[in-house]
């Protein structure tokens, strides 16, 4: 059984109307297989995502991520006392352990994991499977406030000159409660939605993922049905993109920078 320090990322989801296409788009976005039993992806068959019929056409159709915990009822008590709410309360899932929906006080929904058996990331941070979050949200006060009660999460807020931005970018890192805050242990990271946002845009969780190329990513996801819902742009942490898969779940890509020449 796989071990996830408290309150860190251990799995994505999405629930798609159509599985199959689903399966198609990101098998050849990503290179995923698919185990037939579990509903999961896998990257050279290691376990990296969950792909799901969806249930409830109700539902939007996002990918949600799941932070780990060993206890989901206790968290659960925890996000209504710091002001979130429960979406879903916890409910056992056979060997997956127990699972739980929730959403911060910006409206950002996100799920909770309790370790099962066999179950959670077998891999990440490498081309192919999940290497960061985000929260963005209205309301950052009350947001960090939240999840550092909750969670116990380490905050940095990021300078602008460091990230090649104008004075008013705010952003923080987020790292695991218990470590040093910084790039090496940072998992995620709280933007605001601003007015360069549309102004019907919720509070929301955004989940990426690794590749080699994100140009090249970006071809083969607009050549597949998806659809770029922000260009490629550069960072100092690597060039970026955010994507609509051909059902239009919402999603990041990230390409690291190729690391300098050796002198």
């Amino acid at each position: 059984m796989a071990v996830f320090t408290q309150g860190t990322p251990c799995w994505v989801d999405a629930q798609l109307p159509d599985l199959e296409a689903g399966k198609r788009f990101y098998g050849e976005l990503f290179g995923w297989t698919f185990d037939p039993d579990r509903d999961e992806a896998l990257l050279d068959g290691r376990r990296v995502a969950g792909l799901l019929p969806k249930r409830d056409g109700r539902m939007p159709t996002t990918w949600t991520v799941y932070l780990a915990t060993g206890d989901a009822g206790t968290v659960a008590a925890r996000i209504r006392a710091a002001g979130g709410q429960m979406v879903m309360e916890p409910y056992p899932v056979g060997p997956f352990g127990v699972l739980a929906l929730a959403a911060d006080p910006g409206g950002a929904v996100f799920g909770l994991r309790q370790s099962g058996e066999d179950d959670g990331f077998e891999t990440i941070n490498e081309p192919g499977a999940f290497c960061w979050m985000e929260v963005y949200t209205r309301d950052p006060g009350a947001v960090d406030t939240f999840y550092a009660t909750v969670f116990g999460w380490l905050g940095r807020q990021v300078d602008p000159a460091d990230e090649d931005r104008s004075s008013g970018f705010d952003y923080r890192v987020w790292s695991p409660p218990g470590s040093r805050t910084g790039d090496d242990t940072a998992f995620g990271g709280r933007a605001v939605i601003t007015d360069a946002f549309p102004a019907e845009m919720p509070g929301h969780v955004l989940v990426y993922f690794a590749v080699h190329d994100c140009d090249e990513t970006c071809a083969t996801a607009v050549r597949l049905g998806g659809r770029i819902a922000t260009d490629p742009f550069d960072t100092p942490h690597g060039r970026i993109a955010v994507l609509h898969d051909n059902q239009g779940a919402r999603f990041a890509i990230l390409a690291e920078p190729e690391p300098d020449p050796e002198p």
